[in-house]
């Protein structure tokens, strides 16, 4: 399989990202998911058996989808990896988590996802809970969201590069 050496993921729309990220989900942990295997599930959920209704609020999936897919898949060919353009990005919340941490840290070394992890274990989201930076209905996912980041990207990624500014 191809890897690409560039942030290819920036190219990419966030829905033919959130599908890639699906497609990844439903394969065996052991498959490499192809441009061209993401091609085929979604030329499979536009078949005649899906209604314009269905399509648009169940899979939120359409032709442009398709024509960006294919795109994709002219310039960097059927076999690579889709892996590689799913976007990496916290939600707000965990980006306000992984600033914290940042600015509050003095290291040689810039946080990985594991360090954020474990501070927010040892009770980072608590305090900024109490300090207003989180509101106490944002914490109740955040742990679910960096091992599911880390399960993605490995616990020594740098976690400063999937803070999303908006």
């Amino acid at each position: 399989m191809i890897r690409n050496p560039i942030d290819v993921a920036t190219r990419v729309s966030p829905n033919l990202s959130a599908l890639f990220e699906n497609c990844l989900n439903r394969s065996k942990p052991e498959q490499d998911v192809t441009l061209g295997m993401a091609r085929d599930f979604v030329t499979g959920l536009l078949t005649e058996a899906f209604t314009e209704t269905e399509q648009l609020h169940h899979f939120d999936i359409n032709e442009s989808l398709v024509d960006e897919l294919n795109a994709l898949i002219e310039e960097y060919g059927e076999t690579a990896a889709a892996i590689d353009f799913i976007q990496r990005v916290a939600s707000e919340p965990l980006s306000r988590v992984i600033e914290a941490l940042v600015s509050d840290m003095d290291l040689e070394n810039p946080p990985t996802l594991d360090m954020v992890r474990d501070a927010m274990v040892s009770g980072l989201t608590a305090s900024l809970v109490g300090s207003g930076v989180l509101d106490e209905d944002e914490d109740d996912n955040l742990l679910a969201e960096i091992e599911s980041l880390i399960d993605r990207h490995g616990s020594e990624a740098f976690a400063e590069e999937f803070i999303r500014y908006e």
